[in-house]
């Protein structure tokens, strides 16, 4: 359920409340019963889930470590 950020108009009063998207908007100010204004928040911004995202994550098994190599590279003599 999204949290909506209010100011009154009227007393400068500010809250959240958690609301449904449907909900009507609030209107009263439970302090003065002034007019409310509903502000625009930034949200939260981007929540990444899952692996992989950082270098403290697990990493598939069947991806190679940066800075290692192939085993069979390094094992190759010079031809010389």
């Amino acid at each position: 359920m999204p949290t909506y950020d209010y100011r009154c108009q009227n007393c400068g009063f500010e809250f959240e409340e958690f609301q449904m998207m449907q909900d009507e908007l609030l209107t009263e100010c439970p302090k003065c019963k002034g007019k409310l204004k509903r502000l625009i928040g930034g949200g939260l911004g981007v929540i990444f889930k899952g692996s992989g995202f950082y270098v403290t994550d697990n990493k598939s098994s069947n991806s190679a470590s940066p800075g290692k190599s192939d085993s069979a590279s390094t094992n190759k003599k010079d031809p010389a």
